[in-house]
């Protein structure tokens, strides 16, 4: 008994399983769109069959109506016969057509109950089919809104998706942008380091030809010269037109100068013997003073 209730513990178990894993898979790969055709779809069947239910009633209606007027011709030409057989003085036939007479009234009495009965039903199904009709139709409308509604949430959720790129597609595409992006910095480095290594001889040409070490360092100091020889080209243009703008203004500032002061001065220089005395030239702003060139050294008298 333990065994048996055992097994069917672990049957309901496994049955739950498998339609918790149904009803997933089919929440899944269900589509609103497609359920609400499949219904608006019944809903037409259905309204067909109520209307092929009232066609068939108001065709029986329409039978018993043909068979009551069968029955009233026929009541109506009964009493027809039995009033000539009285007039021709035979009781007996008019006696016979009266019993016929009465039982085709009989029938017609029953057709009647029946006539109204089918007409009843039939009210009872147009009113129905109409009040169906009416529910189809609101059905239509609003399946249609519900469909337009759901395909623009679902289109706006996969734009959303694609700029955010949680989407499958273009998270694949992130993905081989990243790889992309990766391999052209790999490569970069990569050209990087080896150009590297070319400059410092730690990698041969191998189109121009083997370079050792000596003449590496031999082409590193042929460019330091080059450089230096170009900085000494341009200190002795700058040096060289220095003295050049100092002798202008020297010679502009004796020209200025006032009368008195170069009287004075020809009165003092006569009868005393005149030394020449060396002047200091200005030196330019902006050199250093250890590029500057050597002053002359002061001479003493002849």
């Amino acid at each position: 008994m333990k065994g048996t209730a055992a097994r069917m513990g672990v049957m309901k178990r496994v049955s739950l399983v498998f339609k918790a894993k149904a009803n997933k898979a089919l929440d899944k790969m269900e589509d609103p769109r497609e359920t609400l055709d499949y219904s608006y779809q019944r809903q037409l069947e259905l309204l067909t069959k109520v209307r092929r239910g009232v066609a068939d009633v108001a065709t029986s209606r329409k039978r018993v109506e043909l068979q009551m007027n069968q029955l009233q011709q026929q009541a109506n030409k009964l009493e027809d016969q039995a009033r000539k057989a009285l007039g021709m003085g035979r009781e007996d036939l008019a006696r016979a057509a009266l019993e016929r007479k009465a039982s085709a009234q009989g029938q017609l009495n029953d057709l009647q109950v029946q006539y109204a009965q089918l007409q009843a039903e039939e009210e009872k199904l147009t009113v129905a089919s109409q009040r169906l009709q009416a529910k189809v139709d609101a059905f239509r409308t609003r399946k249609e809104t519900i469909k337009a509604t759901y395909t623009a949430a679902e289109a706006q959720t996969r734009i959303n998706e694609a700029f955010t790129g949680i989407s499958e597609e273009m998270g694949d595409v992130g993905m081989a942008i990243q790889r992309a992006e990766d391999k052209t910095a790999q490569m970069q480095a990569r050209a990087g380091a080896i150009d590297e290594l070319m400059a410092s001889g730690a990698l041969d040409d191998a189109v121009g030809g083997q370079r050792d070490d000596i003449q590496n360092e031999l082409d590193m100091m042929s460019a330091s010269s080059d450089v230096e020889r170009e900085l000494s080209r341009l200190k002795g243009e700058i040096t060289a037109g220095t003295p050049k703008q100092l002798e202008g203004g020297a010679n502009g500032n004796s020209q200025a100068a006032p009368p008195a002061a170069q009287s004075q001065g020809q009165g003092q220089g006569q009868g005393q013997a005149t030394q020449a005395q060396p002047t200091q030239q200005a030196q330019p702003a902006g050199i250093p003073a250890s590029e500057r060139p050597a002053e002359p050294q002061d001479r003493e008298g002849s």
